[in-house]
Order: structure tokens, then C-alpha cells, then sequence
């Protein structure tokens, strides 16, 4: 199988099942429907003058949001897999399932999603909406590039289904759909592609005590798929300092190295096995296995390294952290609380540390630029490490197939070429506030400097940009044009106001 016009190569790998599907994961076409109808149901129940936004238990946005944001969407119904055909290699998801439910849905026959967002609270649509990103990108690009269609429910209280070979309208939803946060629907069902899967991921961990080597390697597997003549099916880096960073790359194995037990990084078994901390070595290249659902989830557990703002890394903290709390999703509801209550500032008033700033973002430049960028970050910046993660869109064919004029973005509301390659930054943390600091001020000067290098950044976390700026960066008069179709009313607030406004 391949997205809609775009020819894979042929996978390298072979389907492993491992388990009998969990049927409670898998709902069925009817019980999708009647989901669908309670969704439809509770927006027919707000006043036509309100605005809405959808009533959901998990959220991973980091930017802070309105505390009056309109009445609530009933998506309870809309949280599973409604089918996976195994021989067509599809699943039709609903748009509110989480990637772990996903995974745990599609990994016994042998498959798995094109790219897997790493926490396991991301949803589908979420991930569709908002853009995610993985290991798999440099390869497989985006999450929405392996959709085939999708249902969206829009503003004017209809359901689209988005697809590439549609009709105009269809099409235009389609392509228009990705990095719109909400502002003109949700998809309330996916139809996927997904991946063949072997049972263990085996990684190498490579040293690199410069930028520019790991940049150039980099760029090499990126273009090759391969690394010191193997085949490469994941690619990632963590930069801990400007003298210590690695790439990590992987491929899928149906047998682990002889005598070689799977590592894990789940706090079961060896409950101090920190991922990110299995990464370092003095030099050279180390090789790591895991099975394949260990490996989808390896930065779940820590949230990267997050967990050591709530001392969870601490050893004598960790022996008795519940096991079934070493996950994103307790974290987020730590920092939820901190959002309420700004804890973190408090508990550093009580210890004569002075005010902080959020720094959580994931930024992107072209892979050229990519050392000009640590460079800069490092030296001004007091956030260490920093995560990597390379991707291309897929070619350009997909493109044609969807509707896109020679020379325009395929999709249009994120300001991504076709054909160059891109490398994602993620940092995570808090940064000093001084005083006469404008409000984000690391923020904004993060903002001005990836400008400066022709970069952008994603928009689930606190953004500064002005409205003319905004605009330029992230779709400007396509998404007004996509606004007015698909939500004349304003049933959602714009892109702009979400993403800056916090609306």
C-alpha cells in the first residue's frame, strides 16, 4: 500500500504477530456511528451564537489557553480503532484514539502506524490537526501524509470526508486539514496506512563530538536510508553539549544479537534504566535492542528527560515512584497543576530562586542550518539536551495527486518544501526571568532567531508572533479562504487565535 498518489520503496521488513488483538480496542462501524451522532448531537445543542471547542480528557498543548472557551463537543464515543484490514495494511481510527491504543490495536498483526508521535496520550486526529513527529520521518514524513481520507466535522456542523482524489472541496479540506489546530474541525475518523513490523528495533547509538559530523551523518542517512552499510528504519539525536551528541539509529530485526536480552525502559525489570541516559558513552558507536513496542514508547516513560523536574530520575525517588505513573500522561497532569496554580514558581520562591519561564517548543530549519542553530542555542540559551529529529515530506507526486500547483506547498498551513530536508529541535524546560524582561522573552528570542535562519516553529506551545508575521509564517490568506468555507459562522476560533492568542 501506498499514500494517495506516492510510491513507497518496498518494505524491508516482515510482519511479526505477536498477540491476539484486544477487541475492547476495536469497536466496529456501529458503534463508530453512534459516537459520531453524540458528537453531532451536542454541537446541535449550543446556542448558534457560541463558540465551541472539544470536551477531552487528555491534551499535550503547552501554550497556555482561555479559561471561558466555549461549551464542550461529546467525543467520549470517538476514542478506538473501528477496524484494521491487515491485508490492506489500513486501520480506520477514530479521531480521539490514542497512539497507544492504536499501537496496542495494530502491533499483533505484525503493523504499525507510519509515524508514532512519541507519548502515548497523542491522538490521531490530534497529531493530524497539530503535526507530529518521529524516528520514522526522515523517512515516512508526517502523520497526515500516510491518511488516505478522513471524516472532519466542521464548523458548519456537517461531516466532510477529506480525501485526495474527492471533489475541489475534498481535496481543499484535505490538504488544508494538517496544522489547523481545530480552527476549521476534527476529524472524527482516519483511515491509515500502516507499517510491517519485525518483533525487536535494534539501535545504534553514535558519538559525535561535534555539530557538523553528527549534521553530516545525518544528511547522509537521510539520503541513503542506510548507515555504515546497514538499512536504516528510525533516525533520531539528543545534543547534550556542544562536544557530546549522538544519532541514534535503528532497524527493524527478527532476532536480537546472540545472548542479548531486549533492554527496556518502561520501569519494569530494571527500574533505574533511564532512555535518554542509555545513550551515553565516552565514544564510538553502541548498539542497543528492544521490542518494537518498547521501542515506540522508549520516551514515554521519562518524557524525554521531563521526569527530572518532579525527581523521578533521583534513584532513591525512583525505587518507590509507582511504576504505572512513569508515563507522560501522570507528568502532564503535574504540570496542569503547576499551569493552575504556577507551583514551580512558588516552591523556587520558598528556596530563594527567582521567577522562570516556560521554554517548551519545537522548532525546525533546514538541516544546513541546523549547526549555526546549536551553536547559537547552546551559547545563549540555558536549556540542555536538545532532541533531534530529521524529516522530508514525501515526494512530491502525493502532491500532484492532491491538487497542488507546481511550486505550492502541499500543505499549505505549515511552511514545509517538498524535497529539502528538515530537522525538528525540541527543548523542554524553564529559563530565568530578569527583571524588566518582557513577558517570553526566551521565547520571543527564540522565535526571532530560527526567522533569522528561515526556520518556524510547531504551535502546541506558547507562541509571540504578530498577527502580520503569523500570517506570512502559517498559511495567511489560504487560511482565511479555508475558514470561510469550512466555518463561515466562527464556530472555532482562528488558527491565529489559538495558536497566539490562546483562545
Amino acid at each position: 500500500m501506498s499514500s494517495p498518489g506516492i510510491a513507497r520503496e518496498e518494505e524491508q521488513t516482515t510482519t511479526a504477530a505477536t498477540a491476539v488483538p484486544d477487541t475492547a480496542l476495536v469497536v466496529g462501524w456501529s458503534e463508530h456511528e453512534k459516537g459520531v451522532e453524540r458528537l453531532v448531537g451536542s454541537f446541535r445543542a449550543i446556542p448558534a451564537d457560541r463558540r465551541v471547542r472539544l470536551a477531552k480528557k487528555t491534551s499535550n498543548l503547552f501554550r497556555a489557553r482561555s479559561s471561558d472557551r466555549g461549551p464542550g463537543l461529546d467525543t467520549s464515543g470517538l476514542t478506538r480503532v473501528v477496524s484494521v484490514d491487515p491485508e490492506a495494511r489500513t486501520a480506520d481510527v477514530q479521531g480521539m484514539c490514542t497512539y497507544e491504543d492504536l499501537v496496542d490495536a495494530t502491533l499483533p498483526y505484525g503493523l504499525m502506524p507510519y509515524v508514532v508521535p512519541q507519548l502515548k496520550t497523542i491522538t490521531l486526529g490530534g497529531a493530524v490537526t497539530g503535526l507530529g513527529i518521529e524516528a520514522t520521518s526522515f523517512a515516512h514524513g508526517l502523520p497526515h501524509e500516510s491518511v488516505l481520507e478522513m471524516d472532519v466535522f466542521t464548523g458548519t456542523g456537517e461531516i466532510v470526508t477529506a480525501r485526495p482524489g474527492g471533489t475541489e472541496r475534498e481535496r481543499t479540506l484535505y490538504r488544508g486539514f494538517p496544522n489547523s489546530y481545530g480552527s476549521l474541525g476534527y476529524a472524527v475518523r482516519l483511515r491509515i496506512e500502516l507499517l510491517p513490523v519485525s518483533e525487536f528495533v535494534e539501535v545504534r547509538h553514535v558519538r559525535f563530538d561535534d555539530i557538523r559530523e553528527l549534521s553530516a551523518a545525518m544528511e547522509s542517512v537521510v539520503t541513503n536510508k542506510a548507515f555504515d552499510g546497514e538499512r536504516a528504519d528510525f533516525l533520531d539525536g539528543v545534543v547534550f553539549s556542544t562536544t557530546e551528541s549522538y544519532l541514534s539509529i535503528g532497524r527493524f530485526t527478527d532476532t536480537p544479537p546472540a545472548g542479548r536480552e531486549p533492554s527496556r525502559y518502561d520501569g519494569i525489570g530494571d527500574k533505574q534504566a533511564i532512555y535518554y541516559r542509555s545513550l551515553q558513552h565516552d565514544s564510538g558507536t553502541e548498539t542497543d535492542v528492544l521490542r518494537v513496542r518498547d521501542y515506540i514508547w522508549r520516551w514515554d516513560t521519562d518524557w524525554f528527560w521531563c521526569s527530572r523536574a518532579f525527581a523521578t530520575q533521583n534513584p532513591k525517588v525512583r525505587r518507590f515512584w509507582p511504576q504505572q505513573l512513569l508515563r507522560s500522561s501522570f507528568y502532564w497532569k503535574i504540570i496542569g497543576l503547576d499551569h493552575k496554580y504556577d507551583l514551580g514558581n512558588k516552591i523556587g520562591a520558598l528556596k530563594g530562586e527567582g521567577p522562570r519561564e516556560r521554554v517548551v517548543q519545537d522548532v525546525e530549519v533546514t538541516i544546513d542550518r541546523l549547526p549555526a542553530f546549536i551553536d547559537w542555542f547552546l551559547e545563549e540559551v540555558p536549556i540542555e539536551p536538545l532532541w533531534l529529529c530529521p524529516l522530508r515530506l514525501l515526494d512530491t507526486e502525493g502532491a500532484v495527486a492532491s491538487g497542488v500547483a507546481p511550486g505550492e506547498r502541499p500543505w499549505p498551513l505549515y511552511p514545509l518544501e517538498a524535497g529539502t530536508t528538515y530537522v525538528n529541535i525540541g527543548f523542554w524546560s524553564s529559563a530565568p526571568i530578569s527583571e524588566g524582561d518582557e513577558e517570553g522573552a526566551w521565547n520571543r528570542l527564540i522565535e526571532d532567531k530560527v526567522s533569522e535562519l528561515g526556520g518556524h516553529k510547531s504551535l502546541y506551545s506558547d507562541a509571540f508572533y504578530d498577527a502580520e508575521t503569523f500570517a506570512a509564517l502559517y498559511g495567511g490568506e489560504h487560511a482565511a479562504r479555508l475558514k470561510t468555507e469550512f466555518d463561515p459562522a466562527g464556530r472555532f476560533p482562528t488558527l491565529f487565535e489559538k495558536a497566539v492568542q490562546a483562545r
